[in-house]
């Protein structure tokens, strides 16, 4: 069993855990992820590593509640214990021989941002960060990426909290100003992933994308996560969840990850019914 050390809630609907599996602490980097499960009968759904404490043997997983399972993990209490915790899973993030790294993260996307960014600038990396969110009360991790960040750029979109505007914005501001990337690692909704590649595209600059889709197993068996990433079959639990940004087919990435939306609602809301009737 794996023990909650730590809960924090993020943002309405962004949660923060600190779970006890120090085999996995052992050797988890940034980019990873893990599958867990929250009792014998739950589902597996897979989280990405956001930090992970070596000593202590905890590893940080931030989520966005969305279906049944992320409801009914948000109402797990710190001492509660997780049935399954496995990883870490996937390749990790490529951070050698960059020296200047623009990363760019949307919303819970940030969650695995941040890792990246600090694992960047504690390989000797200069770290441009940008992130996104819809409004100021979204807003998770900001101090962190400040600590991490040689030029850190906020955005929101009603202007709530620092800039006004989408993230693209941002980026090709710094690149018009003269900045320039060996690499850009951006990390959010399919949307805002899709439009930083048609950018940097556009400036020719490599970039890199954090994949998320829909996954079962984590080994490449069931197909679930399977991406078109130039004009090949990938599958993102085991050949990524990174893939060069310029080779996805993002718009069939967003139809397969909008297929299961209702039945997610629908599921969490049966959920949510549940643990009202249990006065939770």
């Amino acid at each position: 069993m794996y023990k909650i050390m730590r809960r924090k809630q993020l943002n309405p609907t962004v949660v923060l855990m600190d779970i006890y599996a120090p085999a996995v602490a052992a050797k988890a980097q940034p980019g990873q992820f893990i599958i867990l499960r929250t009792d014998e009968d739950g589902e597996r759904i897979p989280l990405t590593v956001a930090d992970y404490d070596r000593e202590n043997g905890t590893v940080t997983v931030i989520f966005q509640i969305v279906g049944a399972t992320t409801e009914k993990l948000a109402h797990f209490s710190e001492g509660d214990c997780l049935h399954d915790f496995v990883g870490p899973l996937g390749r990790p993030t490529q951070i050698r021989g960059l020296k200047k790294v623009a990363v760019v993260g949307g919303g819970v996307g940030c969650a695995i941002a941040y890792p990246v960014a600090k694992a960047l600038r504690e390989n000797g990396a200069e770290v441009h960060s940008i992130v996104g969110f819809r409004n100021k009360d979204l807003i998770i991790l900001r101090d962190e990426f400040e600590a991490v960040s040689d030029k850190f750029v906020l955005m929101t979109d009603d202007g709530s909290a620092g800039e006004k505007g989408l993230v693209t914005n941002a980026l090709e501001k710094l690149i018009e100003s003269g900045e320039k990337y060996d690499e850009v690692i951006t990390i959010g909704p399919l949307v805002m992933m899709k439009f930083v590649s048609l950018l940097t595209k556009k400036y020719g600059i490599k970039t890199v994308a954090s994949m998320n889709p829909i996954m079962i197993d984590g080994t490449g068996m069931c197909g679930g996560c399977r991406l078109t990433v130039g004009g090949q079959t990938k599958f993102a639990c085991v050949d990524g969840p990174e893939f060069d940004a310029h080779l996805i087919d993002f718009d069939e990435a967003i139809s397969r990850g909008a297929m299961y939306r209702d039945f997610e609602s629908r599921e969490r809301e049966k959920t949510c019914r549940l643990f009202g009737k249990e006065g939770v």
